[in-house]
């Protein structure tokens, strides 16, 4: 996700580049997550960042003090280390991670948009996905597009300390290595495949760790509203994406989002396809918010789209009215 503050604070979500609407209920509200509290907390010296232990040797690296509740995830091998997601750049990324392993890390990003890409620059080993989407975002993000991410209504605690709001930017980086659907990642005893998922961005991608049986979604699924904006949203191919990861969730025994709730339920991603299709098919409830966004709520999750988006997105010209419940995320 990635829209920014530049288009709207919904609690406790992320986005996809637009403008801001203040919160009736702030997403501090809801800390912690309930998810997190069965999960082990590892104690770092970092305080931007809450680190949970989700399974053996795969650390839960999360933002919950900025509205976009970003989560990165160290997957930590006998012999490597990857690290999926760098988030904001508003924490030390890099020293947190050195207190978590020794091992050499690289970084795979899920999608680059700003809010997983922040700490790119601290690292030497980047994994990239072959799109240009991905060249283009690499070059960063000024100030002026990030800005909202360090307003003070987008916070739930000041910046750490040395961390300036007039500063704050997104640094460009280098991919030192550019990968493709099924690539595999070896990190000693513990192998990762490379799924790319578009829709959600061009360059989306998930992981699979099929031997510990979990499933890094990235932006394409997490509990929460769920933005899919033009120009880099694709309905189509979304779709698709979708049901490439139900097609794995009896494979699966976590989902690890990288917004809200680290830990998710594999059964959730059928509900997901469910809605898709409720969406593509214009069965499925609409509601017209401000700003030019509409929602479709379902249980544990929403999608937040626009006009424009879904112009190529339902295969019917009549959306709404389905008796499906519009229930809040």
């Amino acid at each position: 996700m990635a829209l920014g503050l530049a288009t709207g604070l919904a609690s406790g979500c992320s986005r996809a580049p637009e403008t801001p609407l203040a919160p009736a209920h702030r997403w501090c509200d809801d800390l912690p997550r309930p998810a997190h509290r069965s999960l082990e907390r590892v104690a770092t010296s970092q305080d931007w960042f809450e680190v949970y232990r989700v399974s053996d040797g795969v650390f839960a690296i999360a933002e919950p003090y900025q509205f976009q509740e970003v989560i990165s995830y160290l997957i930590v091998g006998s012999e490597q280390a990857l690290l999926f997601d760098t988030g904001l750049g508003i924490g030390k990324m890099g020293a947190v991670v050195r207190e978590l392993t020794d091992r050499p890390v690289t970084v795979l990003n899920s999608h680059t948009h700003f809010d997983h890409v922040g700490g790119n620059a601290d690292f030497e080993r980047i994994l990239a996905m072959d799109t240009d989407y991905t060249r283009a975002n690499a070059r960063g993000f000024p100030h002026a597009v990030v800005a909202g991410e360090v307003a003070p209504e987008a916070l739930c605690r000041g910046l750490p300390a040395g961390v300036s709001a007039g500063d704050y930017r997104i640094r460009p980086f280098t991919p030192t290595e550019f990968v493709r659907d099924g690539h595999r990642i070896a990190l000693g005893g513990r192998e990762l495949e490379v799924l790319h998922v578009p829709g959600h961005t061009p360059d989306a991608a998930a992981l699979l760790d099929a031997d510990a049986g979990l499933l890094f979604t990235g932006d394409t699924f997490y509990e929460g509203p769920i933005w899919l904006f033009v120009p880099e949203t694709d309905w189509t191919a979304y779709e698709k994406s979708v049901a490439r990861l139900v097609s794995l969730a009896s494979r699966v025994r976590r989902v690890l989002p990288a917004h809200n709730s680290a830990v998710s339920d594999p059964g959730l991603l059928l509900a997901l396809r469910d809605a898709v299709a409720a969406v593509r098919s214009g069965r499925a409830r609409r509601r017209e918010l401000a700003g030019g966004r509409i929602e479709f709520a379902f249980d544990r999750f929403s999608f937040m789209t626009s006009p424009a988006a879904l112009d190529g997105a339902t295969r019917s010209p009549k959306v709404g009215g389905s008796g499906l419940a519009e229930t809040g995320s």
